[in-house]
C-alpha cells in the first residue's frame, strides 16, 4: 500500500522580501516529515508559491503555520502586485498524491479553515471540492474584487459572508482554502509588451468566456512583456501542447508571437510526455519507452544486484520478512547494520531541519560538514547489511569444502580461518562506524534545531544498539580463529569501542535532559 501523501501548493503575496518567504518556508519545514518541493517567487506579481508534501497530518499543520507566519509578515494594505489577491495567504489547495482521497483533502480543508477563522481571526472561504456554495467552486468568483473590494463588502453583503472566521478584514485580508485535483501553473510570454493583446488571448483560450475547457488564463504585464497566465486544471482533457498551439495561433493573429514560457511549480511526467508526443508526432508512442519508466519498472519487478536479499533496498518489510525468517541469513550483523543505517537517517533528518534556519545560523556551516560525513556512512551501512550476510554464507560455505586429501584439508582450513576473520571485521567496521556516528547525535542533541532533539536521541540509541549488536558478532565469530593475537586485537578494539560508547551516550543523556527537558528516570 503506498504512503498517505498530500500535496499543498500555498499562494503567498509576497515575493519582493525574500526575508519573508524564507520565515514562511521555515514555519513550513518546522513541521518534521513535511518535504518543501519548490518554490517560485515573480516579482512582478509579487507573489510566491511553495509546493510541499508530507503524510495528511503533517502537511495541515505546515500550512497553518505558514498562514500564521504570513499573517504576521504581510500587510495587504501595502501590497501591490499583478496577479489578483484577496489575502497574505491567498490561496490554499490541498491535493491528494497517494494513499489519500480528494474527500481526505475536504476535511482538511474544514478543519484548517475553522483553525485558521479561530485561532487568527482570519475570513475563510472554501473552495473547489470544499466549497459550500456552487458559485464559490471557482477561486475567481470569490477573488473578483480583490482586497480593496472584500474589505468594503464582506460586512454588507451576505454573498460574501465567509465559511469559517469574523466578518471583518484586517491587514491579512481573507485566505481561500480548497482540495482539488493537480493543476497545471503554467505562464506564456509574448514578444510584444502590449498587455491588451494578452488580455484578449486570454479571453479567447479560457473556457469561461468560451474557449478550451479546464483553462483559466489572465493577460498580464511581467518583465515588460505581455503574458498569458493560466491554470490548466485538467492536462489530460486539455493537452497543454494544445494551449500553447491556440496561443500561438491567437498571437500570429494580432501580429505577435510566443517569446518563451514557465512553469509555476511543478508538472506531471504524463503531461510532458504527452506534449512530447504530440510535436514529435509519435503516432505508435508506448509510455514503458521512455527509458527511467523502464528502467523504475524493472526495479520493481526484480531485485537488482544492488538490492539483493538481506539489504533494506527499496522495502523494508520485505528485508523485516527476510530477518524474521529460517533462514540463518540475514542475522544479527545485517539487522545491526541496518539500524545504523536508520540512525543514520533520523541523523541527516535532525542536520537538514538546522540547515537554513536563522535561529540556527551560527551553526550551519557544523550542519553542513555532519550532513556530508553521515551521507557517506549512510552508504556505508546500507552496505554492511549485504556484506555481513555474505560474510556468514561464505564461513558456511568453507566447512562444506572437501576434506578428503590433506591438500583439501589444508586449503578447507586456510578457507575457514580467512572466512571467519571476515565475518569479524565486517560487524566490527560496523561497531567502529557506529561511534562515530554516535559523536555526530551528540552533535545533533546539543546544537541541532530543538524541536527534532527527540529524532536525534532516537539516533543514539539506534546507534548504540547498532554497536551493541555488531559487538556481539565479532564475539561470535573470534573463538573459531587460531592466530590468538588476530582475536585479541579484535575484542581490544571492540572493548575500546563500547567504552567510548558509553562516554558518548551518557553525555547525550544528560544532553537530552537540559537541552530538550526530558524527564529523568
Amino acid at each position: 500500500m503506498p504512503p498517505a501523501l498530500i500535496e499543498c501548493v500555498p499562494n503567498f503575496s509576497e515575493a519582493r522580501r525574500p526575508e519573508v518567504v524564507d520565515e514562511i518556508r521555515s514555519a513550513i519545514s518546522s513541521v518534521i516529515g513535511v518535504r518543501i518541493l519548490d518554490q517560485h517567487s515573480d516579482l512582478d506579481h509579487n507573489r510566491s508559491v511553495i509546493t510541499f508534501v508530507g503524510a495528511p497530518s503533517q502537511v495541515e499543520e505546515a500550512a497553518f503555520l505558514a498562514i500564521e507566519v504570513a499573517a504576521e509578515l504581510i500587510d495587504l494594505d501595502q501590497h501591490t502586485g499583478e496577479h489578483p489577491r484577496i489575502g497574505a495567504t491567498d490561496v490554499v489547495p490541498f491535493i491528494p498524491i497517494s494513499g489519500t482521497s480528494t474527500e481526505d483533502c475536504v476535511e482538511i480543508a474544514h478543519r484548517l479553515g475553522k483553525r485558521v477563522g479561530e485561532q487568527l481571526d482570519i475570513p475563510v472561504y472554501l473552495y473547489e471540492a470544499a466549497a459550500t456554495q456552487p458559485d464559490r467552486r471557482n477561486l475567481e468568483n470569490i477573488r473578483r474584487g480583490e482586497y480593496e473590494k472584500l474589505k468594503s463588502d464582506i460586512g454588507s453583503d451576505p454573498k460574501r459572508v465567509p465559511d469559517y472566521g469574523p466578518h471583518q478584514v484586517g491587514p491579512a485580508g481573507a485566505t481561500v482554502i480548497g482540495a482539488r485535483p493537480f493543476l497545471i501553473a503554467y505562464n506564456v510570454y509574448l514578444t510584444t509588451e502590449d498587455v491588451a493583446i494578452a488580455e484578449k488571448i486570454a479571453r479567447d483560450i479560457r473556457h469561461s468566456s468560451g474557449g478550451l475547457r479546464f483553462v483559466k488564463a489572465l493577460g498580464l504585464l511581467v518583465d515588460g512583456r505581455a503574458q498569458v497566465s493560466m491554470n490548466l486544471t485538467n492536462f489530460r482533457k486539455t493537452p497543454i501542447a494544445r494551449v500553447v498551439e491556440l496561443i500561438r495561433i491567437e498571437a500570429a493573429r494580432h501580429g505577435t508571437a510566443v517569446h518563451h514560457s514557465e512553469l509555476v511549480g511543478l508538472i506531471p511526467q504524463e503531461a510532458l510526455e504527452e506534449a512530447a508526443v504530440w510535436y514529435l508526432q509519435l503516432d505508435q508512442f508506448e509510455p514503458d519507452q521512455v527509458l527511467e519508466k523502464r528502467l523504475y519498472s524493472a526495479i520493481q519487478e526484480s531485485p537488482t544486484p544492488v538490492e539483493q536479499p538481506g539489504s533494506p533496498g527499496l522495502d523494508a518489510g520485505s528485508f523485516i520478512a527476510e530477518l524474521g525468517s529460517a533462514a540463518p541469513t540475514p542475522g544479527g550483523g545485517s539487522a545491526s547494520a541496518y539500524a545504523a543505517a536508520m540512525a543514520a537517517a533520523l541523523v541527516l533528518m535532525v542536520a537538514r531541519l538546522t540547515i537554513g534556519k536563522k535561529k540556527y545560523i551560527e551553526v550551519e556551516d557544523e550542519m553542513r560538514a555532519v550532513e556530508q560525513r553521515v551521507e557517506v556512512l549512510q552508504m556505508e551501512f546500507n552496505q554492511a547489511v549485504t556484506e555481513d550476510a555474505q560474510a556468514f554464507q561464505a564461513v558456511m560455505e568453507s566447512f562444506r569444502r572437501p576434506k578428503e586429501s590433506p591438500e583439501e584439508k589444508s586449503l578447507r582450513s586456510n578457507r575457514i580461518q580467512e572466512a571467519t576473520l571476515y565475518a569479524a571485521q565486517v560487524p566490527l567496521e560496523v561497531a567502529t562506524k557506529s561511534v562515530e556516528l554516535l559523536d555526530f547525535a551528540l552533535i545533533m542533541v546539543q546544537k541541532g534545531n530543538l524541536n527534532a532533539i527527540s529524532d536525534a536521541g532516537s539516533a543514539a540509541a539506534l546507534a548504540g544498539a547498532a554497536l551493541s549488536g555488531a559487538a556481539l558478532n565479532v564475539r561470535i565469530n573470534t573463538p573459531g580463529l587460531k592466530d590468538q593475537g588476530i582475536a585479541s586485537d579484535l575484542l581490544e578494539k571492540i572493548g575500546h569501542l563500547e567504552a567510548r560508547a558509553a562516554e558518548l551516550q551518557a553525555e547525550i543523556r544528560t544532553q537530552l535532559m537540559n537541552r530538550g527537558g526530558f524527564a529523568s528516570e
